[in-house]
């Protein structure tokens, strides 16, 4: 965190006696932007391997992993994390390439959240 300090006196010239004003001024740091890894609906993926790679890359629980799986399923997509960017871009490609190991269609995406 950056800080600077002015001191200000309160004669003309700034010298001498007088009374001082300490003036504070901090900089905050700005929060990285977060992105929505989606994971998106086929027609060939089994349902079980959806619900493992919910387990495995997104550290949710069978019960979990099987809700969102279902919402994936009957809505065709469904956020299955937020993360920093190279957290969602890492999360992403991990389970891209861990579904094409398996031969399995099953895509997932990131977006900026809003």
């Amino acid at each position: 965190m950056l800080q600077g300090l002015l001191m200000m006196s309160d004669k003309p010239d700034g010298g001498g006696e007088g009374t001082s004003v300490v003036v504070e001024t901090r900089t905050r740091t700005q929060r990285p932007p977060l992105y929505k890894v989606l994971m998106l609906n086929d027609d060939y993926t089994p349902m079980e391997f959806v619900v493992h790679v919910l387990e495995r890359f997104f550290g949710m629980t069978h019960a979990q992993a099987f809700e969102v799986m279902l919402t994936v399923h009957k809505k065709g997509v469904a956020v299955v994390g937020v993360f920093t960017h190279e957290i969602a871009e890492t999360k992403v490609g991990q389970v891209m390439d861990f579904a094409r190991r398996h031969q399995h269609p099953l895509q997932c995406t990131m977006e900026k959240e809003d």
